[in-house]
């Protein structure tokens, strides 16, 4: 079993924190004095040295996962196979993913009574943190404004208009009109305290629920499609690294039972972020609509399966579990936020022999290098 995971519920980043700020002192210094009920209870609750750290909410989300993989895979998730070595754990460097992996060693260790100090875990950013890694990434998506294009048009059209027009109308702030970037830090205001604390704040009467569940998500799941999706072929190729780890593990497991050894690596916990899963959802062909996502075609795609709230909350995770049927065939079954999915192209079963897995992402099996890929010309 290979398990890849977004780390838990976190604080914003420290950029968007700056931003909170900046919005609440604009709001006191410009907003009318019938308006004064937004000063009273608007406070911002966050403080820079939070930056994106885990939150107790996100320390209980990766421990109680960890109970339930347990219990959903007994025979491998199991004390005696992580008092033997069996179980593997590797993570990004970053504060909220180590945090995470210990949060679900511990979730493990606490319920088998077994000291967490005995349980070790890796850290490797060439893996979980593979955008950071590729050049052609960097330049071609990264710090190129023309990849996200769209991003920028959607964010001067017409929907979002009058998204802003009915928040100036609530505001009534002097001086100066709503702006984009205005919008999207209150809406982050809204979506972090309810994420949070699960709670409505204040900063959500801004929006009403199309604007929020609409327009502001459709920005979002935009962002990330041109940045991390579909819309370059280099954002998902630069997760070849990732892919070829996860088949090789598998592959070595395949060999092991099919020669009557024992799995040396039995489960693998690997923990990233969503710019980890992202990708390597894509590769493998995962929530692809017939239509790109563009800044035009925001009223016909309402029903589009890209949709990264449901996709990559927190704490998502696929899991590829690896099954021995006693017939002389592997079966692979691929589950995501702990539901059966199908691999795009083998739709036919949840459960689909390991050898045509291969043979459905032979291509990238046999290619998809991740040092030619992200080479610079």
């Amino acid at each position: 079993m290979t398990a890849l995971i977004r780390h838990g519920t976190r604080y914003p980043t420290t950029r968007i924190i700056k931003k909170m700020h900046w919005l609440y002192n604009f709001i006191v210094n410009n907003t009318s004095s019938e308006k004064s009920w937004l000063q009273e209870h608007w406070r911002v609750r966050y403080t820079e040295d939070m930056d994106g750290r885990l939150v107790q909410k996100g320390v209980d989300e990766l421990k109680h996962l960890a109970v339930r993989f347990s219990k959903m895979f007994p025979s491998l998730v199991s004390v005696e196979k992580v008092r033997g070595g069996f179980v593997k754990f590797i993570t990004s460097s970053k504060h909220r993913c180590v945090t995470s992996t210990l949060a679900f060693k511990s979730g493990l260790t606490e319920q088998w009574d077994i000291k967490d100090t005995d349980v070790e875990h890796e850290v490797n950013d060439a893996l979980m943190r593979f955008f950071d890694h590729c050049a052609r990434l960097v330049k071609e998506v990264e710090a190129n404004p023309s990849a996200v294009v769209e991003v920028d048009r959607f964010k001067t059209g017409p929907e979002m208009q009058r998204v802003l027009e009915k928040m100036d109308d609530k505001l009534n702030v002097t001086h100066i009109n709503v702006t984009y970037d205005m919008a999207e830090t209150a809406f982050f205001l809204c979506a972090y305290e309810f994420a949070i604390n699960n709670t409505v704040s204040p900063w959500c009467r801004l929006f009403n629920e199309e604007e929020a569940k609409q327009v502001m998500e459709y920005v979002g799941d935009l962002t990330e499609y041109w940045k991390r999706g579909y819309g370059h072929d280099i954002n998902f190729r630069s997760s070849c690294i990732l892919f070829h780890d996860v088949f090789r593990r598998l592959d070595e497991a395949a060999a092991q039972i099919l020669s009557g050894q024992q799995v040396t690596n039995a489960v693998t916990i690997q923990i990233g972020h969503a710019d980890t899963l992202l990708p390597l959802l894509t590769l493998l062909g995962f929530f692809k609509d017939s239509e790109p996502l563009t800044s035009e075609n925001y009223a016909t795609q309402t029903n589009r399966t890209f949709r990264t709230s449901h996709m990559l909350p927190y704490m998502a995770n696929l899991v590829l579990v690896l099954y021995d049927c006693g017939d002389g065939e592997l079966r692979v079954q691929p589950l995501l936020n702990e539901k059966t999915v199908a691999f795009p192209g083998l739709n036919e079963s949840s459960m689909p022999l390991f050898t045509d897995v291969k043979e459905r992402y032979k291509e990238l099996l046999q290619g998809c290098d991740f040092d030619a890929e992200c080479q610079l010309d």
